[in-house]
């Protein structure tokens, strides 16, 4: 499963006993898969500050969360001919042991094995300023990543009109790619040539009867330059004079007329046009994966240690100074074991707030539509992680 519950209890010696029951638990009936989680000591301040900063991170979380599922759904979008390929290129970078900063690794790893970023993110410094870094750094991420997509989706739905003007029915499709100079009798003063869309059931009909429609139509001027599943595309000469005339007869017989004027220098922009958008796009595909991967793990990282600092800080309101908890990482086993899991957590912490842990009895039983969310009370510290992006 790519589901986590990151979890807390008092670190005093009871609490300590009830950890090690619950992993004994855990383990024994291959509940979950636990770690401990290990967060630094950071600067308190008082528990005033503490209250907003736990609002402030509440909101920071959801805006993590949801910056990261656009960006692992905006690599769907790029990928749009590799799409198989699209979770080798949501990974996380660095953060781990020493000899692994340099290491793409997948993210239910670098959740198992954090390691709060000291460099990136000083402990020393007052919760705020750490919370204000992430929100700066997050804040800009979305910034990029909505001029970068936004380009690249322009660029991208220009070449799919284009695309679609290539692929529809004779009626509707460019013919740019269709027709040649030598269809055409061009430069005139007394001839024309038209296009006349012909069902494929009126092929003979059209040849029998095209020179008769008008007067003025050159005899044995047709000619089948193009075909789909339903009709035919045929060129007929005649005098400019009796277009009009040519066009109601071919109609009442079913015979449809192609607006079409063949200019060269339109045609080869169009070409032109086709050929740029296609280069543009190579282009900036390279680029822009490669900002999409090492910024989703940029993101990625961030969202992980705001969940940190959210443990630390409700740990400290919950559990009072001085600080002293131990924060531990589970990962269901089986989505059918969820409920079980929860049963042992609320059993093992039930002392820490009996009327809550009595609440949570039968409330953690599963009801199809009702969805939990972090806001949820238990008896212990507990935060939900899943990893389920593109879901």
């Amino acid at each position: 499963m790519s589901e986590f519950w990151l979890i807390s209890a008092p670190g005093d010696k009871e609490n300590l006993q009830a950890l090690e029951r619950m992993n004994h638990v855990t383990s024994k009936s291959n509940l979950s898969r636990n770690t401990k989680f290990a967060i630094p000591d950071f600067k308190v301040g008082t528990l005033d500050s503490l209250v907003g900063l736990s609002d402030e991170l509440g909101k920071l979380d959801t805006f993590a969360e949801s910056l990261i599922k656009r960006m692992a759904q905006s690599v769907v979008e790029v990928m749009e001919d590799s799409k198989g390929k699209v979770h080798e290129n949501l990974l996380a970078n660095g953060g781990l042991k020493e000899k692994m900063k340099c290491l793409k690794i997948d993210l239910p790893s670098f959740v198992t094995h954090f390691e709060w970023d000291m460099a990136k993110y000083p402990a020393k410094q007052p919760l705020m300023n750490v919370v204000d870094t992430l929100a700066k750094q997050l804040a800009q991420i979305e910034t990029d990543l909505k001029s970068r997509t936004a380009a690249y989706s322009v660029l991208k739905t220009n070449l799919e009109n284009l695309e679609k003007k290539s692929t529809g029915n004779l009626f509707t499709r460019t013919l740019s790619d269709i027709v040649s100079k030598e269809d055409f009798v061009l430069d005139s003063e007394y001839l024309t040539t038209l296009l006349v869309i012909v069902p494929k059931s009126s092929y003979a009909q059209w040849q029998k009867t095209y020179e008769s429609l008008s007067d003025m139509v050159v005899p044995r001027s047709t000619k089948l330059i193009a075909e789909d599943n339903e009709a035919g595309l045929f060129t007929v000469t005649l005098f400019r004079k009796v277009t009009e005339d040519f066009k109601v007869k071919a109609k009442e017989n079913k015979f449809i007329v192609r607006e079409f004027y063949y200019d060269e220098n339109e045609i080869k922009r169009e070409r032109e046009e086709m050929t740029r958008l296609l280069s543009d796009k190579k282009q900036q595909y390279g680029p822009l994966l490669r900002w999409l991967k090492v910024n989703f793990s940029e993101a990625f990282i961030a969202w992980i240690h705001i969940k940190a600092l959210r443990v630390f800080v409700e740990s400290v309101l919950r559990y009072g100074l001085p600080v002293n908890f131990q924060a531990v990482l589970l990962q269901p086993q089986k989505k059918s074991a969820t409920k079980r899991l929860r049963e042992v957590l609320n059993s093992v912490f039930r002392h820490l707030d009996e009327v809550a842990a009595a609440s949570l009895l039968d409330a953690s039983v599963e009801i199809p539509g009702l969805q939990l969310s972090n806001q949820d009370y238990f008896p212990y510290v507990y935060f939900h992680i899943d990893l389920s992006l593109l879901d």
